[in-house]
């Protein structure tokens, strides 16, 4: 089109309703041109170049047009720049600054629209509405559901949402961008601040694996907001809500500022000086080496994670994990490798089929999800083995089953693909009915040219994700597709390469000795633990064991960026970090890129960045190698020992695997929602006033409901593991019979079991 053209060639056309990453509507006119022996003008975002075309972009009859286009779409825009959230980066000020006139020559009455309330994201002001439909083309053509749209003719028409409903699609915030105008803006950051008081610094969003880029605009020494940074291989232009308004938990009531020290029973402030001393005497006391732990998040920095394998090496233990929501870890021996992808981000667009096992990737990657909508849409064939119905943005087929019978669903399309295997890989092919949902699962992976199995966060946390693992890579080996391990959190690739996993050390490469996994360090509780950015109960595979086990220690040290009532329960010693926009260091995502940022603002009250609090507790434990002076040699240090590290999935032959997950009786199933997977999100105000932000109840069929003798309108008593919680029940057809489901993360689900197991329900 015409006006791709003249934006390679620097040329300056206005414009409104068009967008690159968008279709062409055409319905603004602000882009008018005159092109030869055309008798009236052309909107250039609508127009295809031709072969001796001659365009006009600043003739009188162009700017003629441009100007008149102006004056219309002014007549019924308020002039309320003075109070409006747009003020200073509006597009419709920077066009009619440029081609509208100085004086209106209307003087009839203007329309007003009545503002809706569309949720807790985004701030409605329609009358401002120009009808350019940015806001409806991206929801049905990014985000997959199109929740807005016109109604009425002519200016009588209105932008708005279907009978009164919110906005709950987890890239909505895009929109706020995408609004040429102060019609859409965001609702938490409203009235807070204005444009030309604010400085942009860039960052990486420390959430979901893609390490999406972003600008945090800040004032002072505040972050205000956060914007989309275009990256076209990694978010491209757009990011997700969680990364957009996480930044309210910045300032959370509950932020830890100052070192604290349990005495008595009773929580007081000390120096620093004290705090560390203390720290690493106690570490240091502890006897047997191979009775410290440490449980560390896999959104921490590269250098944060580093340093701590350092420290634990340094105490001669290999007891760290990273891996908190994962709990089976039999593979550990036969993988020796950095997981990861296992393709480029940007490959996902063009794969011709995909079988996701155990993964709800838009509720759990959100710009992945719009990866593989961009797949099915030209074309491919997805197919989905999931514990529970899902709302997808993409056609797909969903074979849904209990969790208990993910394994055997898995199997029935790796034997449809033809695979054949010993050992209890072979016992599971053998006893799998290879079904016609099974057999067209395995045709697509088969058939197409570039294919993926994918695993996620569900199969990750399933009692027998070995299993599930290992069915995987001999499907994908059988058919030519691609294994994917979809990591879980912005350095989950990162933490592996750091050495953070008991099997791994720096660089990535084979451990000499192989230490304790995350579940076994709370099964076999030690005597000492260091938790790194970690909440007990919410962000653990078993949330009950964890507390158990750490309450049961002798020494908990935790580095973290809040307090709360679960980590006070356990800790004897809490020291506060500074969280990622207050600290520099790396992130390595799911492809295996590497991005730096900087600290963006001071720490706040008394709180360091991580790798200080690991380098002075290294130098106490008399440490040799902790004498950083700056982030970035702890990151070249590391890079030098990844060098020649290869990211792998392939998985060497285990015969001792046996399911641990039954068929049969009443099961659990669980995932991990949205705006509950780290620390910094939960405690984001306007995310959990969404629907997306997880409830703590007991969601079970209709008709497993009526056989265990359960309605809606009452509270059910669940038992697991000899652990046990009341919550109430809601009915819900996407939970497959036999199965009931409670999410995880959640405090009031805190002190069950793990997300997936053998339960019982009845009338509390």
């Amino acid at each position: 089109m015409l006006i791709d053209v003249t934006d390679a060639a620097g040329i300056r056309i206005p414009r409104f309703c068009y967008h690159k990453k968008l279709s062409v509507s055409a319905n603004c006119r602000m882009c008018l041109v005159e092109v030869e022996k055309v008798p009236k003008p052309l909107p250039a975002c609508a127009t295809p170049v031709a072969d001796g075309m001659k365009v006009f972009t600043r003739s009188p009859r162009a700017l003629a047009a441009q100007k008149g286009t102006m004056e219309f779409l002014l007549i019924n825009h308020p002039l309320d720049c003075p109070i409006c959230d747009q003020g200073g980066e509006c597009e419709l000020q920077d066009v009619a600054i440029g081609y509208g006139r100085d004086v209106s020559r209307y003087s009839e009455g203007k329309r007003v629209v009545a503002d809706k309330n569309i949720g807790p994201l985004i701030a409605t002001d329609m009358t401002r509405c120009i009808h350019c439909t940015r806001c409806v083309r991206f929801g049905d053509e990014i985000a997959g559901i199109r929740e807005m749209g016109a109604t009425g003719r002519g200016e009588h028409t209105v932008i708005g949402t279907y009978i009164e409903k919110s906005v709950d699609s987890e890239l909505s915030g895009n929109v706020i961008d995408l609004c040429p105008v102060g019609a859409l803006t965001s609702k938490p950051f409203r009235f807070n601040a204005r444009a030309w008081e604010l400085t942009q610094v860039d960052a990486i969003a420390p959430h979901d694996s893609l390490g999406s880029n972003i600008n945090l605009h800040l004032r002072g020494n505040k972050v205000m907001r956060v914007h989309p940074r275009d990256n076209e291989s990694i978010n491209e232009t757009w990011i997700s809500d969680r990364d957009r308004f996480s930044y309210e938990g910045l300032y959370s009531s509950d932020r830890l500022t100052t070192p604290m020290i349990k005495k008595d029973g009773e929580w007081k402030d000390v120096s620093w000086d004290m705090a560390l001393e203390m720290a690493a005497a106690s570490l240091g006391e502890i006897k047997a080496a191979d009775q410290i732990g440490a449980l560390v998040s896999p959104t921490a920095t590269l250098e944060e994670l580093y340093l701590t394998q350092k420290l634990m090496n340094g105490l001669g233990c290999n007891n760290i994990d990273s891996r908190l929501r994962q709990g089976d870890f039999r593979l550990d021996n036969s993988l020796k490798r950095v997981n990861w992808l296992g393709m480029k981000i940007g490959e996902i667009d063009s794969l011709d089929a995909a079988l996701v096992v155990g993964g709800n990737l838009r509720k759990e990657q959100p710009i992945l999800a719009h990866r593989l909508r961009k797949a099915a849409l030209a074309g491919a064939d997805i197919h989905v083995i999931t514990p529970q119905h899902l709302e997808l943005i993409y056609k797909s087929r969903q074979l849904i089953c209990t969790p208990g019978e993910m394994v055997k669903h898995l199997a029935a399309v790796a034997k449809a693909a033809g695979v054949k295997q010993g050992g209890t890989i072979g016992k599971l092919l053998d006893a799998a009915d290879a079904n016609e949902d099974a057999k067209a699962a395995a045709k697509g992976l088969k058939d197409g040219d570039t294919s993926a199995v994918m695993l996620g966060a569900m199969a990750q946390s399933h009692p027998d994700f070995s299993l599930l693992y290992s069915l995987a890579a001999t499907l994908a080996e059988a058919t030519g597709a691609k294994l994917s391990i979809v990591p879980a959190a912005v350095n989950s690739v990162g933490a592996q390469l750091a050495g953070a996993v008991p099997y791994l050390q720096a660089g990535g490469k084979p451990a000499e000795s192989t230490g304790l996994d995350a579940l076994g360090m709370l099964q076999q509780p030690c005597s000492g633990y260091l938790l790194l950015g970690v909440e007990p109960g919410m962000d653990f595979h078993n949330g009950a064991l964890s507390q158990t086990a750490l309450q049961s220690a002798d020494m908990v040290v935790a580095i973290s960026a809040y307090t709360s009532p679960e980590l006070e329960a356990c800790c004897d010693i809490l020291l506060p970090m500074a969280i990622f926009t207050e600290t520099s260091g790396t992130y390595v995502n799911a492809e295996g890129a590497w991005q730096q940022c900087r600290g963006a603002v001071k720490p706040q009250g008394e709180a360091r960045p991580g790798w200080k609090i690991l380098r002075v507790l290294g130098n106490l434990l008399n440490q040799q190698g902790f004498d950083y002076t700056d982030p970035g040699e702890i990151g070249e240090e590391l890079r030098l020992l990844c060098e020649d590290v290869s990211l792998d999935n392939k998985l060497s032959p285990a015969t001792d695997l046996e399911p641990r997950l039954g068929v049969d009786g009443l099961q659990r199933g669980g995932d991990t929602p949205l705006y509950a997977t780290d620390p910094l999100v939960r405690r984001a105000t306007a995310l959990q006033q969404t629907k997306d932000a997880g409830e703590a109840v007991i969601r079970l069929h209709p008709i497993e409901a009526e056989r265990q003798g359960l309605n809606s309108a009452e509270n059910a008593l669940i038992r697991q593991n000899g652990y046990q919680a009341t919550l109430p029940v809601a009915l819900d057809d996407s939970i497959p019979e036999g199965c009931v489901w409670i999410s995880t993360g959640l405090r009031d689900t805190s002190m069950l079991g793990q997300p997936f197991g053998e339960v019982t329900v009845e009338k509390a």
